[in-house]
């Protein structure tokens, strides 16, 4: 098989899930939008909710509705997106609670899907999505006139415990909320690792649940293995792909594996990322193209059928580093072409 072979760890994902529910010790929802980081939402979602789960989080109606039919009545499915034109049908269809964004959401809503559940989004310092204080405090009565079930913002830089914006946007997600008989969440993964007073009703990890930063302590979930196409022995002086990228110093052993950026393996990364042969890391040589990329073997004993990018010794996040990006664009661009071995 030429195809390269990632092997998502469903049970790996359940556990990190009831760990980052044990540091909540509050209601623990699991955000599964993108195709739960591209990792199948509708397998993940099931085994989470064997896990436990109960609510759980898309980012637009149309993965709310793909969901729904993968779980079933039952769990709670919330639309960060809110109620956009033409999702009237979808919501209702599927039972879906958008969490209303603005005034002409909410308006949106209550006019095509009166007494539908529902929730808000404040925006306490992002800018991104939600109401802002000034639309809130003039919503506000109308609104929970209407009984929304939820009462949610996000942080800007929870990554970072000791950002300054964390309590800010804290204070005025308090401040916006007081006296509101309505449950409240504030925190996705990195938020969860901040502390109690940061957990509110609910807490919403989605990064940690798939093995990556800020929860440093998540079992890993993915592993990905390339095969070998093709080895061939290089003389020093020559070059090897495209614009003679790189150039033998001595005489060098280079493998060509099946992949490239075609498979999100993103090109930037080049010289800076390295692959394992068990323990034994392997350097990648000259530019990452579309299908292949080759890498210097020079240093083992014998030849090997594929070669690991992630897993034990390598985790998305490292590999994010090489391409001065971040471990979810790592992992929601691995591509259509692998393999995929879900294990449980």
């Amino acid at each position: 098989m030429s195809t390269a072979t990632l092997t998502i760890d469903l049970a790996a994902i359940a556990s990190n899930w009831r760990a980052l529910a044990q540091i909540a010790q509050v209601e623990t929802a699991a955000v599964v939008k993108a195709d739960a980081y591209g990792l199948d939402a509708a397998r993940v979602a099931k085994q989470l909710a064997q896990a436990g789960a109960r609510q759980f989080f898309v980012a637009v109606a149309e993965e709310g509705v793909a969901l729904r039919r993968a779980l079933g009545s039952g769990p709670v499915i919330s639309v960060f997106s809110g109620h956009m034109a033409g999702d009237a049908q979808a919501i209702r269809s599927a039972n879906l609670v958008p969490l209303i964004n603005s005034l002409d959401q909410m308006l949106r809503h209550v006019e095509a899907l009166p007494g539908h559940p529902f929730g808000i989004q404040l925006d306490t310092g992002m800018n991104r999505l939600g109401m802002e204080p000034a639309e809130w405090a003039a919503l506000r009565e109308i609104a929970l006139a209407q009984n929304p079930t939820l009462i949610m913002s996000h942080l800007a830089c929870a990554d970072e415990a000791g950002h300054p914006m964390n309590e800010q946007q804290r204070a005025v997600f308090e401040d916006m909320t007081e006296g509101l008989d309505v449950p409240r969440s504030l925190s996705a993964t990195g938020g969860t690792l901040l502390g109690e007073a940061y957990h509110y009703d609910m807490v919403r990890p989605g990064i940690g649940l798939y093995g990556g930063l800020p929860f440093e302590q998540a079992r890993p979930v993915v592993t990905l293995d390339i095969p070998v196409i093709q080895i061939r022995r290089v003389a020093a002086g020559e070059t090897v792909g495209y614009a003679n990228a790189w150039t033998a110093k001595a005489p060098t052993t280079i493998a060509t594996i099946s992949a490239g950026y075609a498979d999100g393996l993103i090109r930037a990364m080049g010289a800076q990322a390295k692959l394992f042969a068990d323990d034994i890391p392997v350097p990648i040589v000259g530019r990452v193209s579309m299908d292949l990329i080759s890498v210097d073997i020079t240093v083992l004993q014998e030849p090997r059928e594929s070669l690991q990018l992630i897993g034990a010794h390598q985790s998305v996040d490292d590999v994010a580093d090489c391409t001065g990006t971040i471990g979810y664009e790592i992992l929601t661009s691995l591509g259509a072409r692998y393999k995929r071995v879900w294990t449980v």
